[in-house]
């Protein structure tokens, strides 16, 4: 999630929800982290073999080494890995040891640490015969198998990648059979020779399917008995084995080439132009700028823009396309304005409705990439409005965009950004505190908005004071009244603080209504992602809140990952406090959005469904369902700056739609009921989008039909 995690790739704040292969398409939760570590950890694999020990070095976008993986396999058959992946100021901390059965498959395998925000990990798992037995600190099970299955862990390390391989290299048809549930399947895209000094290796580039979402890239040792070689999260972390890590920037290129190829494929199966002009009928068109539901409407779109908007009944003389809308409601595309974008995210986006999004965090060339295959039309993904990230140096540093140690580092990074049309940059949490008010006004200077988290020992009120536009997160605003100048919030502290303490703050004093009235001075704007941080509260075994409403829609992994707890949260009386917390920090968005504070609608976690959840909570803090919807239009397409083209259904603003089986001005709920989305001149339906996912749809679709040319 991050929570800063940089959802494609990039750490963050809240990026490693849970290390397990559920969220392996977009969540961290920024989730790069979590996705990353998800995937390799419900794929494992390793072949009992002579004794041995295989190193892997973990490194982040900039080379920076940031954790490592021994693999020691003994000549009793059994296997243990140490594994350690520190970023951000956080990271998990895993050691497995297992012994696998003749087939390649775990006969017995235990993990034992903690998670990247301090929940334990402690899982086990043994198969006798026919039974399979697995405990976890979430849950656990039985059940009987016959013949080759692989157990999927929840909190496994990247040596996981190897178990799988070697299992899926004994099975003939390319698959393997997963419990509790699933299938694994294998696809071969290649091979490519490296070189170190006047030795080569050849290695080959894998797909997995049948894990989370979407498909998952490894690269493997070639040969009969092959294991994990290397895992490349493009932009974000490259884990290869120990003395070839030259080579991780060729293998990243290779395989950023096949994953382009696999996604131009997905964009063709369910993306489908709209030549001519297009109309859509009878369809109930919300008002943006006002919070308001009109009367039925018949909306004109002409080369990918929205020509008309005339009152329904009216001719369409010469359309090639209709749509009969029959009174559902009409939005413009929504926003979601804190997203760290990996490839594979466009898919989840865009069948719920999201048709920009904000990347607030990423590796500068690999969101580059992304921009240009977006508007070449080659990528599914909305629309990238981007953020410069900047960082400054230290321990606890998050590795993207620039990461400076000075002034004329800082301006150099402003000056980058500016000069490729950036709105905005972006401050982390160790940027330097006795620069930020030059660098400040330096982009100011240049015409871009600040944003960002509060850098470790100052407080809100201080950067609202310097000059900032925004503040990233609820944590980082309730921070203000408890942090001290000692606090270093680099730390998980960011988030134990506030857990700890929130739930004892008088919203009602003096001192949270002098910040209320400096935050609205400005105005500041705030980004609150309110269901990135829904974790701070949710227990072992207990199911996401976050997540409740769409659980049963879900591939079974990413069912199972969703009960899965990041926080040390010991006992009832810690539970209650974090729970009270938590609904402490729903009451202060709503309590700003009444004092006249602009609110954005972000996420940082996964996509789509991350951002359905935060209007209910929005909601729950006193917004209309109107108003949120307009949170996550208007607003956003102000603050991003794009309201002279997109934001509201407006003739001359790009064709951005979406119709909704409800009404969610009355039922932000129904949010989730999407009938049909428009980017453009192209349109999609969510029903075949998810489908492609693994997911169940939740609508029907409403599809266009075409206008025989006697009829136009």
């Amino acid at each position: 999630m991050m929570r800063d995690s940089y959802a494609a790739c990039q750490p963050g704040e809240m990026s490693l929800k849970k290390n397990n292969c559920a969220i392996t398409s977009s969540i961290a939760r920024k989730m790069r982290h979590r996705r990353v570590i998800a995937l390799l950890g419900c794929i494992a694999v390793s072949t009992a073999q002579a004794a041995e020990t295989l190193r892997y070095v973990a490194q982040v976008a900039d080379g920076t080494v940031s954790g490592h993986q021994v693999v020691t396999r003994g000549d009793d058959g059994v296997t243990k890995v140490d594994f350690v992946f520190k970023t951000n100021g956080r990271g998990p901390e895993i050691k497995e040891v297992y012994r696998l059965a003749p087939d390649g498959t775990y006969a017995e395998y235990k993990a034992a640490g903690k998670t990247t925000f301090g929940a334990k990990v402690d899982e086990t798992f043994v198969r006798k015969g026919d039974e399979a037995r697995w405990h976890t600190t979430s849950d656990k099970g039985s059940v009987r198998v016959e013949g080759t299955a692989l157990y999927s862990s929840l909190g496994g390390t990247p040596d996981g990648a190897s178990v799988a391989l070697g299992a899926l290299a004994k099975r003939a048809d390319g698959k393997l059979p997963l419990i509790p549930s699933g299938t694994l399947t294998i696809r071969r895209l290649g091979e490519t020779q490296l070189k170190r000094g006047s030795e080569t290796r050849q290695v080959q580039l894998v797909m997995l399917t049948g894990v989370g979402f979407t498909p998952q890239f490894l690269w493997a040792t070639t040969g009969t008995d092959p294991r994990l070689f290397a895992f490349i999260a493009p932009g974000f972390l490259r884990l290869v084995e120990e003395g070839w890590e030259d080579n991780g920037a060729a293998l990243e290129a290779e395989q950023v080439k096949a994953e382009a190829a696999a996604l131009v494929d997905l964009e063709k199966r369910v993306g489908h132009p709209l030549p001519g002009l297009t109309v859509i009928r009878n369809a109930r068109v919300f008002d943006s700028e006002h919070a308001t539901l009109g009367e039925p409407s018949d909306v004109y779109v002409y080369r990918g823009r929205i020509s008309e908007v005339l009152p329904a009944g009216s001719q369409a003389e010469g359309a090639g396309q209709v749509l009969d809308a029959g009174g559902r409601v009409l939005l413009p595309g929504l926003f979601d304005m804190h997203t760290h974008l990996q490839r594979w995210d466009g898919g989840l986006h865009i069948a719920t409705g999201v048709t920009s999004a904000r990347d607030m965090a990423n590796d500068n060339a690999n969101l580059q990439q992304m921009i240009s295959e977006e508007r070449a039309g080659t990528l599914m993904m909305p629309r990238i409005v981007p953020a410069g990230f900047i960082e400054g140096e230290s321990q606890y540093a998050a590795r993207g965009g620039f990461v400076i140690k000075d002034l004329q580092g800082a301006k150099d990074a402003v000056d980058w950004y500016a000069q490729r049309g950036y709105p905005q940059i972006k401050v982390y949490n160790s940027f330097p505190r006795d620069i930020l008010g030059d660098t400040i006004a330096y982009a100011h200077e240049r015409g871009l908005r600040v944003s960002g988290h509060v850098p470790a020992f100052l407080r809100a009120q201080d950067v609202v004071d310097l000059g900032y536009d925004e503040i990233q997160h609820i944590n980082q605003l309730l921070l203000n009244f408890f942090v001290k100048p000692t606090t270093d919030t680099r730390t998980l502290e960011r988030f134990y603080l506030v857990a700890e303490q929130a739930a004892g703050l008088d919203l009602d004093s003096a001192p949270v209504q002098a910040f209320l009235k400096s935050l609205l001075a400005k105005p500041v704007v705030v980004d609150p992602t309110l269901t990135a941080f829904d974790f701070i509260r949710q227990r072992p075994g207990q199911l996401s809140p976050a997540f409740a409403a769409v659980a049963d829609h879900m591939p079974p992994d990413v069912r199972r990952s969703f009960s899965v707890a990041e926080m040390n949260i010991p006992d009832d009386a810690t539970a209650a406090r974090y729970e009270k917390s938590y609904q402490k920090c729903i009451e202060f968005v709503g309590m700003m959005y009444r004092a006249g504070v602009p609110l954005v609608a972000g996420t940082d976690g996964l996509a789509g469904f991350t951002l359905q959840r935060e209007f209910e909570l929005y909601v729950q803090a006193g917004l209309t369902p109107a108003q949120t919807l307009q949170v996550a239009t208007w607003n956003a397409a102000k603050y991003a700056r794009v309201l002279g083209d997109r934001g509201s259904v407006t003739p001359g603003k790009a064709a951005d739609l979406v119709l909704v089986d409800g009404d969610p001005t009355r039922d932000i709920g129904t949010i989730r009921r999407i009938a049909m989305v428009m980017k453009g001149d192209r349109v999609y339906y969510p029903s075949e989008v998810f489908t492609e996912l693994g997911v169940k749809p939740f609508a029907e679709p409403l599809r266009f039909t075409e206008v025989a040319a006697s009829a136009k």
